[in-house]
């Protein structure tokens, strides 16, 4: 009997061991998922803030950046934090970090969101026409991107940090996330306007020849598809099934040869097509072919540009606007 008690004592004392080792390696293997997720975040975060120091210096200073290469760059932010909200959704998150993780993809969602409609009404805000009516739209998503540097740093942050806590992990403390460095100074249009001000609107500085430099296109006939020419003024129908392609005829209105004329063409304020004429002769036209994909369906409006070449001072006519039925 002895011996028995003292067999089913040790068999007792390894079991409760094995238990508690078990138990143990399960709260280590938690732990350090735990511990990974915070670290993945915090990556993210120290990036995303790297990337709101470049765009929001870029606005306050665009240097000698013209209107193309400007909108260039917002486009790479807008890219750039496309693949942030990427990774966020593809991080492995632990069960206990669910709520936060839902609050860190709302977050990267709504800062994605104002980057696309940033990036979208940009070359509209730095050109004439709707200009005005674009740069409000701006300066409201930047409300966007200040509630969401609002959400991260009061709710998100604080979710996280306290889970890791409440578990026994360790991991330093979650970053602040500053994206908007000054939201006072970002959120009305009248900020919005003197950033954009500063854009050049050439790429270059202003040509010293002595020669006068301008382009534009007749909205009436010089814009076609498929042969057919658009009308500012009615709806032009275009078959369906076709594989659409705007040929923008541009006249150089100056007396120098202009290279590098870029030509740009928006479906219902998407993004912009683009297409470069390497050289127009003065007096002369050139055209530029820009394949719609994907083909639209339905009634849209496309919107024509050519950018402003150096030492151009006139602009009105180098935009246009069509509506068109894919019918």
């Amino acid at each position: 009997m002895v011996r028995r008690a003292i067999a089913l004592g040790a068999g007792l004392l390894i079991l409760i061991l094995l238990v508690f080792g078990a138990k143990g390696c399960l709260d280590a293997r938690k732990n350090r998922s735990l511990e990974d997720y915070a670290n993945s975040v915090t990556q993210i975060v120290n990036e995303t803030n790297a990337l709101g120091k470049s765009f929001f210096g870029r606005l306050s200073d665009p240097g000698q950046l013209s209107v193309t290469e400007f909108t260039s760059e917002i486009q790479s932010d807008r890219s750039a934090m496309d693949g942030f909200l990427s990774r966020v959704e593809k991080l492995d998150t632990p069960g206990d970090m669910s709520s936060a993780q839902d609050s860190l993809t709302l977050v990267y969602e709504l800062r994605a969101s104002a980057m696309d409609e940033i990036a979208d009404r940009m070359s509209t805000a730095l050109g004439d026409e709707g200009a005005d009516r674009a740069r409000r739209q701006i300066a409201g998503q930047m409300e966007v991107l200040s509630a969401a540097d609002v959400l991260y740093n009061r709710v998100t942050r604080h979710q996280i940090d306290n889970t890791i806590a409440s578990n026994g992990a360790s991991a330093p403390a979650m970053p602040v996330s500053t994206f908007m460095p000054d939201p006072a100074q970002w959120i009305s249009v009248d900020s919005i306007n003197s950033a954009l001000d500063g854009v050049s609107g050439t790429t270059s500085d202003t040509p010293d020849d002595g020669l006068t430099h301008g382009t534009g296109i007749d909205p009436a006939s010089s814009v076609t598809i498929g042969g057919t020419a658009l009308s500012p003024d009615t709806t032009t129908t275009i078959a369906a099934g076709t594989d659409p392609t705007v040929d923008v005829t541009v006249q150089n209105q100056g007396t120098a040869t202009e290279s590098d004329v870029t030509v740009s063409v928006t479906v219902d304020g998407g993004n912009a097509l683009e297409e470069s004429i390497p050289e127009i002769a003065a007096g002369s036209t050139g055209t530029a072919s820009i394949p719609l994909t994907p083909a639209p369906t339905g009634e849209v409006t496309l919107e024509v540009k050519v950018d402003a070449v150096p030492g151009e001072s006139i602009t009105t006519n180098n935009e246009a606007s069509y509506t068109v039925d894919f019918g």
